[in-house]
């Protein structure tokens, strides 16, 4: 028997505002899709966190034997400044503004979003599509929901019609929104607009003379909306119907709205079973934001080079504090609550060495069963890391009962515990075994009295030790940057 037919998993869906009992379509497979990044800058906090909690259900799945197809999408193309299908491209405009190509840009923050999952331990995805290799993909869907009627085509754009398919449909269902309240409250739409009506979206839109991201089309040329591309994606990769579907809360509406009427519109079918969305991350208590300078980007808590945190902080002990909260509440993040995670941190992973050392007894003082099992059903329940982490603190316990000589296992007891808490620290929460912020936090003290060495060299004029602290330090890979503020490094 596959492990996953013992358990019985249950899964908080945002279209049923409860939890449910899972079955997956295909029995031991599942199809994931996740809402990836719009690659036009750094990947931020907030979203590390909303992929770094599909990572973990994507782990517990494979854990417990399932065959996992996770699709994350890239955006490319597509994405406009606001959602009233208005503004620029927002890769085009910082293409524009850098005088770059925009795959230039898509390539840099892909890169960097890469780069930065990796130093947090995400599992890479399945497939990882982009919006602009499936354009073809979502030109024929356009095609299907005009077929329908339920979207008509304005000097080259083509827009879903709303209020049409509201009559045989909710548009709202997943968001909890009425369509009717909805009208009521909008004001007209002004005379330049090519809409019907304000909360129709755009499935084309026409490309002015100056955007430079363009396609060719039946209607014109021009660009998908941000809404159809994972439409596209995630039934060519996982069917017209898949089991889950998964992105940030404030994806709900309207892009998740958008995309389940695109789909039933052009197949006729509800497109996902289970809606799973991940909450919000504060700094400090207040909603991160770089307008404010109330934000912090993941690159900064692993080197120490902000004005935010004491130190420095590997991401395995960033990620441990976000697998503290459940992935649908809200998480703040701040110093002292990374400093209390890091004692967390370090109490797990010194226990370990401490359990290989305990030897084996003829006998067992205490079933290992039951704590094993509730592990299990800490992620069977709608993937409760803080409440597993908890019981994983109880195998510490344990650890320290037979270290003391209080509690004894026998081979094959002994051998299971060693195995349960290896695969839940290691493979279901993804955790990593690492010098830890002792180490770390030596270094950047390091660094700073180079730094101030280098300060003292450039007042007494001493150009020559100056340009030797920066080369030597830049060798081993640690950047200086003098700016109005001092200087300041990257590891």
């Amino acid at each position: 028997m596959a492990l996953y037919e013992e358990q019985t998993i249950k899964i908080y869906n945002s279209l049923s505002n409860k939890k449910e009992t899972f079955k997956p379509i295909l029995k031991g497979a599942i199809g994931m899709y996740v809402c990836g990044p719009t690659v036009y800058s750094n990947v931020h906090l907030g979203n590390v966190r909303t992929f770094m909690s599909f990572d973990l259900i994507f782990r517990y799945f494979k854990h417990l034997g399932y065959k996992v197809r996770y699709v994350r999408n890239i955006t490319d193309a597509g994405h406009l400044e606001n959602d009233a299908d208005e503004g620029e491209d927002r890769i085009a405009k910082k293409a524009r503004l850098e005088s770059l190509e925009p795959m230039e840009v898509v390539q840099e923050y892909t890169v960097d979003f890469h780069r930065v999952l990796e130093q947090f331990n995400l599992l890479p995805p399945s497939i990882e599509p982009t919006a602009t290799g499936h354009i073809i993909e979502q030109i024929e869907i356009i095609k299907k929901i005009l077929d329908q009627g339920l979207a008509y085509e304005v000097n080259g754009s083509v827009y879903f019609d709303v209020i049409a398919y509201n009559k045989t449909q909710h548009y709202g269902i997943l968001s909890r929104r009425n369509i009717e309240d909805a009208i009521h409250n909008t004001r007209a739409l002004d005379g330049q607009s090519e809409k019907r009506n304000p909360q129709d979206f755009a499935l084309w839109k026409k490309a002015q003379p100056v955007h430079i991201m363009r396609w060719p089309s039946p209607w014109s040329e021009g660009f998908p909306g941000w809404h159809l591309e994972c439409t596209a994606m995630s039934t060519k990769y996982l069917g017209e119907q898949f089991d889950i579907h998964g992105g940030g809360m404030d994806l709900k509406f309207p892009h998740h709205e958008c995309e389940i009427a695109q789909a039933q519109a052009a197949n006729h079918k509800n497109p996902v079973n289970y809606w799973m969305h991940g909450n919000m991350l504060l700094l400090n208590g207040k909603k991160m934001a770089k307008s404010t300078g109330n934000s912090i980007l993941p690159e900064e808590i692993i080197t120490g080079n902000n004005t935010i945190l004491s130190k420095a902080f590997p991401a395995t002990v960033a990620r441990f504090f976000m697998l503290q909260a459940h992935y649908r509440s809200i998480l703040d993040f701040s110093n002292d609550a990374l400093l209390a995670a890091e004692k967390g941190y370090l109490r797990l992973m010194n226990s370990l060495p401490v359990l290989e050392e305990i030897k084996a007894s003829s006998t067992s003082s205490f079933d290992i069963k039951p704590w094993i099992q509730s592990c299990y059903d800490a992620m069977n329940d709608d993937f409760n890391s803080p409440v597993l982490i908890a019981q994983l603190f109880e195998g510490v316990k344990y650890i320290n009962q037979l270290k003391e000589g209080n509690a004894h296992l026998t081979k094959t007891d002994l051998s299971e515990f060693k195995r349960i808490m290896h695969a839940f620290i290691f493979d279901v929460l993804g955790l990593e075994h690492v010098n830890t912020q002792q180490d770390g936090g030596k270094l950047v003290k390091v660094v700073e009295m180079l730094i101030e060495m280098r300060n003292q060299a450039r007042e007494d004029k001493n150009w020559a030790l100056s340009d030797q602290i920066r080369d030597e330090l830049k060798k081993v890979g640690i950047q200086l940057k003098d700016g109005k503020e001092g200087t300041t490094f990257s590891l």
